[in-house]
């Protein structure tokens, strides 16, 4: 057998290098020459030669070794660049960490500086739920001794190691993990720990300090990403804090702006005269829903928006609601209603009642508030301009009716000029009226409305003690004495009763006609007329009496006026026979004796009577009027 020169021994060695051969296979160049029969000397130069190849090939390995760990640190560099989770960013390095380190289980702990620990939080490889739930407290078991002295610890036999407190929570979990051997490193930025990056094998491994230093790059990489990813956290909380007081200003601002525009438009209605249901409008336009705008008393003065009108039970507890608000102040929420006050600070004017779904903001609960005061300022102003005119209206009217302002003694001159300050019509009739009311209460709410009603009608309006004195124009007295008492009953939510008189084209005849239109409202009071109207003409036989003119052929006109025509046509006596007839007490037979006609006949010649007159013209009151009548006919011969 050849032996190879020490050249070509080398050589082969080289080649065994540079294809990366096994150490194993190192030996054969010595075992062949050997068995060549090589001299001791070649056999030396062989061995030396294989004894630097092997530590070339080890430093070749330690070498692609380190390149991988750093190809692997860059690798995770990237990874957890474009991570922003911290779940997944510790994930990523406890998967890594156990692959580099070839280690059965890696974990990380992040410090708790509150509570004075460090917490579990991710692991791989774990198989015991206890161990994953570990609290570890600062200075105890391995973990806490790394996080507490900011240094690298490694044993090799946990449960065994007497250079860290053992606590029996902690060491039952490790326990229950199998653990043995585990590496422990800080994760460190600057000078302070905010973790524990390890590695841990199931059986006596020792860590190698290559294997340290490579955790402790990991862990390193590990304290950047996991506090970029608090910053980043902290940062988009700050952004979405920020995001939302920007959209509470911008929604401050637009209320602000809304309640701006609400309050310059309420302004505008007081200057330029507008009253509550212009104010109604601008708040529904504003915030939405129903408003309601009630009197004192529960009555609708106006509503604007979707005309959802309140119910009985609904008025009732506003009410309730209202007397509450009157002494707290501000909006208040009943159901789907906000209530609040129209008031002064010593008079209760009525209340705004806003019916929506929607929840009102500060803003919108103090536009609902200065529309209440706007209402109340606008009626005020009502108030005022009405008292105003009506003094002047009463005035006039007091002057007329007592007799210090007259055509003839006064001079038509002036009468004239102040009729026309108070928009009275000389050329028109009017008539005279004379209303009462239930009780006195109601004296300043009767005679403000009569103010207004009276100034609409181009009229004039007194109060003169329980009575509320009317001057309207018109032509017929009994229908507008009816529709005022009806009018104003609404009004008062009370019965009103109204006599009139009139019509009159002199007013130098308002006296007369307002005595007559007191005598016809203390009639309908004394026959139980309440909430009625009528003149003296409607008033029959009790009109004659107290009628200023005693029209008593106005009288029999309306009695018997068909009868007394039928009469005259035909050459008929049917008053001749209802005289006999009330005169023989309304029996048929006497009538017809006394009349020397047959039954028959009294019976078709009343028959006619209940044509021409109604059928009801026997009833008493009917009967008592047709005979008075008969009797004034038969003096007026």
């Amino acid at each position: 057998m050849t032996v190879q020169s020490p050249l070509t021994s080398c050589n082969v060695f080289l080649d065994l290098l540079a294809r990366e051969a096994t150490p194993v296979e190192f030996e054969e160049p010595v075992v062949s020459a050997r068995a060549a029969g090589a001299a001791p000397e070649t056999l030396a130069q062989l061995e030396a030669a294989k004894l630097a190849a092997l530590r070339v090939s080890a430093g070749m390995r330690r070498q692609a070794g380190r390149e991988a760990e750093l190809t692997a640190l860059f690798d995770l560099a990237g990874d957890l660049a474009a991570l922003h989770d911290l779940d997944a960013i510790l994930e990523a390095i406890v998967r890594r960490a156990r692959r580099l380190l070839n280690a059965d289980i890696a974990y990380v702990t992040l410090n708790d500086d509150e509570r004075g620990e460090t917490r579990m939080r991710m692991t791989d490889g774990s198989i015991s739920a206890a161990f994953r739930r570990l609290r570890i407290p600062l200075g105890d078991g391995l973990g806490g001794l790394v996080a507490q002295t900011a240094m690298p610890y490694s044993t090799d036999h946990y449960a065994a190691d007497p250079q860290f407190r053992h606590r029996a929570h902690i060491d039952a979990a490790v326990a229950e993990e199998a653990l043995v051997s585990i590496l422990g490193v800080p994760m460190r930025l600057g000078s302070r720990v905010i973790g524990v990056l390890y590695a841990a094998n199931r059986s006596e491994r020792p860590f190698a300090p290559e294997k340290a230093v490579l955790l402790g790059s990991l862990a390193a990489h590990a304290a950047l990403a996991v506090d970029n990813a608090r910053l980043l956290a902290q940062t988009q909380t700050a952004l979405e804090e920020l995001d939302a007081i920007n959209g509470r200003i911008r929604a401050r601002s637009a209320e602000v702006e809304r309640a701006a525009q609400a309050h310059d438009r309420m302004t505008a209605l007081v200057v330029r005269g507008g009253d509550a249901g212009d104010v109604a409008a601008v708040v529904t336009e504003v915030l939405g829903g129903t408003l309601h705008v009630l009197d004192a008393d529960g009555r609708c003065l106006a509503t604007s928006g979707d005309q959802v009108p309140l119910t009985e039970h609904e008025i009732s507890a506003v009410m309730a609601v209202a007397g509450f608000v009157r002494t707290r102040g501000g909006a208040t929420r009943h159901g789907d209603l906000w209530v609040t006050s129209i008031a002064t600070p010593g008079e209760v004017l009525g209340t705004l009642v806003l019916r929506t779904t929607a929840e009102l903001g500060d803003a919108d609960r103090r536009i609902l508030e200065r529309a209440a005061l706007v209402t109340a300022l606008l009626l005020l102003l009502r108030c005022s301009a009405a008292e105003a005119e009506a003094r002047v209206q009463g005035e006039l009217l007091d002057d007329l009716l007592d007799g210090r302002v007259n055509g003839r003694a006064g001079g038509s001159g002036a009468l004239e000029a102040r009729m026309r300050r108070v928009n009275l019509d000389a050329d028109v009739p009017y008539v005279v009226l004379s209303a009462r009311y239930a009780s006195p209460r109601y004296r300043g709410r009767a005679a403000f409305w009569a103010a207004s009603h009276a100034a609409a009608a181009h009229g004039l309006a007194a109060a003169r003690g329980e009575e509320i004195v009317l001057l309207l124009p018109g032509d017929g007295p009994g229908e507008t004495a009816r529709r005022v008492a009806k009018e104003l009953g609404s009004a008062l939510a009370a019965p009103a009763t109204v006599g009139a008189a009139g019509p009159i084209r002199d007013l130098t005849g308002v006296p007369a006609a307002h005595r007559e239109a007191r005598r016809c409202a203390d009639t309908l009071l004394a026959l139980d007329r309440l909430d009625d109207g009528a003149d003296a003409r409607e008033l029959g036989f009790v009109g004659l009496l107290i009628g200023t003119h005693r029209d008593a052929r106005g009288f029999l006109d309306s009695t018997l006026g068909p009868v007394l025509d039928y009469d005259a046509r035909r050459g008929t006596s049917l008053v001749t026979t209802l005289e006999t007839y009330f005169g023989s007490r309304c029996g048929l037979s006497r009538t017809a004796e006394r009349l020397h006609v047959h039954i028959n006949t009294v019976h078709q010649r009343l028959h006619r009577v209940s044509r021409l007159l109604g059928e009801d013209w026997q009833e008493p009151e009917r009967a008592l009027e047709i005979q008075l009548a008969l009797r004034l006919h038969r003096l007026r011969g």
